[in-house]
């Protein structure tokens, strides 16, 4: 098969793993799995707030005047503001810029560190944008938001993946998903509940953006370290400890084993980044940390959760009926994610990815089509085709919402060896902060220019995507973390890269690390 799907994972010791799910395991997840809530709140209440118009009239009075010119009229170009979209984008720059910064503590010092060093930036972050006074501060507000969304994104994944038994693996990483899904359901809904309160109602929403960072740093400071950072940082007693307490048992044996000596492994990369670059490690590279996280992105998904208010007032919905849809589609998103997380490791990764993107593929020209045909310059939605829109983004919802979504974070952070697993988590986090900077920064502006086009570019781009899945991604159900390698050694295209010739070779090289 082109995609190389494989059920066993080759030579090793998974077999002998043991484990029982406990309280300990399961508060530990879920508390960890609250760093979602904060990049889902952002998420979820920036592209309402830039709909209010108190916040425009404050902040971008031409926006407001040219909304207000084009009352009794639909028009692709409302919204299109390069200041304005900064506001939603900074976010966003700033987090590529310092998940390097949270790499190092990652590695150093543990993933419940990053954790709390988020949570404390994007405290003060919502802070100061609650008490935003000039564009100056809301850009700065912002850009500690971002600075608190590198260092949860580059960690959580990373700490639920490591925690995880690898039969739930897939289920339990997903509380990230299903916590951002939250967080965007649950700022949608406070969106529509302070756009009448006038003149700060926008300042709540943007406040309240405290209250999952205050709970996640007060978890954190009782959240356990993974076994497999404790074994990194040396101190294998505690390791042991963990591990035997995560997996409800004392025959931790063989795991704990492996944990070893991927950590042997790992202490011989003086240059992590560096070694993400050999050739053995080029299906990570190239899968991991550039493609999956970057089509994440290109979906045109996010210009949905961004902008959705916008996108639907630009259609021709009013203010509150904007917001209002807006909570549907945070409803499907939710609705998609625990989908997936009940599925995703009896289905497989392949198969939601493939499925999912057919769909999309479906929907976005449904979507275009419907546009290119009933919507214009001066033409108001008849209330019947909106609706249709309504479900047919709904639909896509759901399809990325139990596929690119939450696999898009699941399956870079289980490919990666411990040796580059900080290094490559924060090359997708990265990757995943570019293209997020560029689609909120000129989605908007695509919109105005290419209008109904941009579903189309969308649907080519999705279709890029699902060939990429199908013929390079091995299937990782079940495998456990620390076996990933074997996949590639059986992969059609991937073997020439990682197969037993390239190990020997590298053996007897002895490339400089």
């Amino acid at each position: 098969m082109a995609g190389g799907g494989f059920v066993e994972s080759g030579v090793g010791r998974a077999h002998l793993y043991e484990y029982t799910i406990t309280r300990y395991f399961i508060l530990s997840c879920i508390v960890a799995a609250m760093g979602g809530s904060l990049f889902g709140y952002d998420l979820g209440v920036s592209g309402g707030v830039t709909s209010m118009d108190d916040f425009l009239i404050e902040f971008f009075p031409s926006v407001y005047r040219r909304k207000q010119a084009h009352r009794d009229t639909t028009d692709y170009c409302k919204y299109d503001n390069q200041i304005l979209t900064l506001f939603t984008s900074s976010l966003y720059l700033s987090a590529l810029v310092f998940t390097f910064g949270a790499s190092y503590i990652t590695r150093s010092y543990g993933r419940r560190a990053s954790i709390l060093c988020g949570s404390v930036s994007f405290f003060i972050g919502a802070v100061l944008n609650a008490s935003a006074q000039n564009i100056a501060m809301l850009i700065i507000g912002r850009v500690l938001l971002g600075i608190g969304i590198g260092f949860g994104n580059q960690a959580v994944p990373l700490y639920l993946s490591e925690m995880a038994p690898a039969k739930i693996r897939g289920a339990v990483n997903q509380l990230f998903q299903f916590t951002t899904c939250v967080g965007i359901l649950i700022a949608n809904l406070l969106n529509y509940g302070v756009e009448k309160i006038h003149p700060w109602g926008w300042r709540l929403s943007l406040g309240l953006a405290t209250v999952p960072a205050a709970i996640m740093f007060v978890g954190g400071l009782f959240l356990p370290e993974t076994p497999n950072s404790l074994v990194e940082q040396g101190r294998l007693d505690e390791a042991r400890t963990i591990l035997e307490k995560v997996r409800g048992t004392r025959k931790i044996d063989a795991e704990f084993a492996d944990l070893i000596e991927a950590s042997d492994a790992a202490k011989a990369i003086k240059h992590p980044f560096r070694n993400l670059l050999q050739r053995k490690n080029r299906p990570q590279l190239v899968i991991g940390a550039l493609g999956i996280p970057a089509f994440q992105q290109l979906t045109g998904m996010n210009s949905i959760l961004f902008y959705s208010p916008v996108i639907f007032q630009s259609l021709g919905f009013g203010s509150t009926a904007s917001l209002y849809s807006s909570v549907f589609t945070g409803g499907a998103l939710v609705v998609a994610t625990l989908i997936s997380m009940a599925l995703v490791d009896k289905f497989g990764r392949r198969a939601f990815f493939i499925d999912a993107s057919i769909e999309m593929i479906c929907c976005s020209i449904v979507i275009a089509i419907t546009l290119a045909l009933k919507f214009g310059e001066g033409k108001e939605l008849p209330k019947g085709i909106g609706v249709f829109l309504i479900v047919a983004i709904c639909i896509f919802v759901l399809a990325y919402g139990r596929s690119w979504g939450p696999l898009g974070w699941l399956v870079p952070s289980e490919i990666f060896p411990l040796e580059t697993r900080s290094a490559g988590q924060s090359m997708v986090v990265c990757v995943n902060m570019i293209f997020t900077f560029l689609v909120a920064q000129f989605f908007l502006a695509a919109l105005c220019h290419l209008k109904y086009g941009i579903f189309l570019l969308f649907a080519a781009l999705i279709c890029i995507m699902g060939s990429f899945i199908y013929f390079l991604l091995p299937e990782t159900k079940q495998v456990p973390i620390e076996e990933i390698h074997f996949l590639w050694q059986k992969h059609w295209f991937w073997k020439r890269y990682c197969g037993p010739e390239e190990s020997a070779r590298e053996l007897k090289v002895k490339p400089e690390q």
